[in-house]
């Protein structure tokens, strides 16, 4: 910082130059001196000079060369009552206050926001990002922000302005509907949202916030965990092939299921229960999320076919029921020759299993009835 001193009694150069990357006000020391009339005041590009009469605001001077007379300093000749003739020294306070922009501040959230989504309900999300900030009326900044500081640094006024970003940040996520899937597409359009509404508040600190920037909004580590199993499902497509997957892995990794018998058989159990359900069924294999088809019925064994011996003749083939019709209408009797596949030869009706057809047929009358 320089200041130029007139080598005598008073002061008749006034100017600073900022060699910090932070300073926002610097007030420029007097060490006792009286400012000189017609000093010259030099205010570069990027600053304001505001001089300060007995505690209360007077001129405001932007970037140029000003001699310090009464024609430009009309707020001070009121205050001190000067006439157009005066030229004796004054005693002022002079700060000048940097109208650059502070870029690549911090902003974040130190507590999750409480939301309500569309898809997984409650949940709590943080952001975080950056902003630039600039001040834009420096006699407000001062009056409300500065006082008597001599001087005053962007880091104190930074916390207060993270706590207006994420007092408005918090309000705007929680209304504005937008599913947290779909927050990283909108950032941009949730940042303007939020420098509009925190533009009237930085106003009344006589700043302005020329960009702001929302980097990343996130869920809890532990919900992330989760979404990214749900993601690594959708990705693996099938369940069960998903979880055979799993168990491989589970086996393969060291200190896992492979470093034990126990691990292993669980593991092999596991894999040849998901390879039975995936088997594919007559039409197909089963659909992801449904239950096994049951295997067909076996089909219903073959009817034996009879044949019958009367008079030198075989008839049929005959299945057993049009056997048993023949046995009630007389055309089959106890001692009718039969046989049928895998029988030894011939033998007669009440030799073999259809003995059974004649228990309600009657026998033959006796002799003489």
């Amino acid at each position: 910082m320089v200041f130029d001193f007139l080598k005598g009694e008073f002061i008749d150069v006034i100017a600073w130059l900022d060699d910090t990357r932070d300073t926002m006000v610097w007030r420029f020391e007097r060490r006792g001196q009286a400012i000189k009339y017609g000093a010259k005041l030099t205010v570069r590009e990027g600053q304001a000079a505001v001089f300060v009469h007995e505690g209360q605001l007077a001129d405001v001077f932007g970037p140029g060369l000003y001699m310090l007379e009464t024609n430009n300093m009309p707020i001070m000749t009121t205050l001190q009552h000067w006439d157009h003739g005066f030229q004796s020294p004054f005693k002022s306070e002079i700060y000048f206050v940097n109208t650059t922009r502070f870029n690549d501040l911090k902003w974040g959230t130190k507590n999750p926001i409480m939301c309500r989504d569309p898809e997984f309900g409650p949940v709590r999300l943080r952001a975080f990002g950056t902003y630039s900030m600039r001040v834009s009326d420096p006699a407000v900044f001062l009056k409300e922000i500065v006082g008597t500081d001599g001087e005053f640094t962007a880091d104190e006024i930074s916390f207060q302005i993270r706590n207006v970003i994420v007092q408005e940040m918090s309000r705007v996520l929680a209304s504005s509907g937008i599913p947290v899937l779909d927050m990283a597409a909108n950032t941009a359009d949730l940042a303007k949202l939020i420098a509009t509404a925190i533009a009237p508040k930085i106003a009344e600190y006589g700043l302005v916030l020329p960009e702001f920037y929302i980097e990343n909004v996130s869920l809890p580590e532990e919900v992330e965990k989760v979404l990214d199993k749900r993601t690594s499902m959708g990705i693996a497509g099938d369940l069960n092939k998903y979880m055979q997957f799993n168990a491989a892995e589970a086996m393969n990794a060291p200190g896992g299921a492979m470093g034990s018998a126990m691990g292993a058989g669980m593991g092999a159990a596991l894999g040849m229960g998901m390879a039975g359900q995936m088997q594919p069924g007559p039409w197909g294999t089963a659909p992801q999320g449904a239950a096994a088809a049951p295997p067909p019925p076996p089909p219903p064994p073959t009817a034996k076919q009879w044949h019958v011996a009367e008079n030198g003749a075989t008839k049929g083939p005959f299945t057993e029921a049009e056997l048993q019709a023949m046995a009630l209408s007389g055309g089959l009797s106890r001692g009718s020759m039969v046989w049928t596949a895998g029988q030894d030869g011939w033998k007669t009706a009440a030799d073999t299993e259809l003995s059974r057809l004649f228990a309600q047929v009657p026998p033959p009358p006796p002799p003489g009835a």
